[in-house]
């Protein structure tokens, strides 16, 4: 069967388990992201790594956007006073 011989291929390729090192660093505007020396020390020497990059939500959008709704919802008219409940 096709599917046995494609299944195979792609095992004997890529391996299926993930091992993950995670940490926190600084932003500075460079290109180049600075790796603790802990989690460098846990990375293999050579290889492909995937790099996902999660950054915390800047505050004064938050902010802004808080302010903006709550008054949108000061500028609503009386009769959509019905809507009030639904929050």
């Amino acid at each position: 069967m096709a599917h046995e011989s494609i299944d195979a291929l792609r095992s004997a390729r890529y391996c299926s388990c993930v091992h993950a090192v995670e940490f926190t660093t600084e932003l500075s505007g460079a290109a180049v992201l600075q790796i603790p020396s802990e989690a460098a020390a846990q990375l293999p020497k050579a290889g492909k790594a995937r790099v996902i990059v999660l950054t915390d939500p800047d505050t004064d959008d938050a902010e802004w956007r808080t302010a903006a709704y709550q008054q949108f919802l000061r500028d609503d008219p009386p009769e959509h006073a019905i809507y009030d409940s639904c929050r």
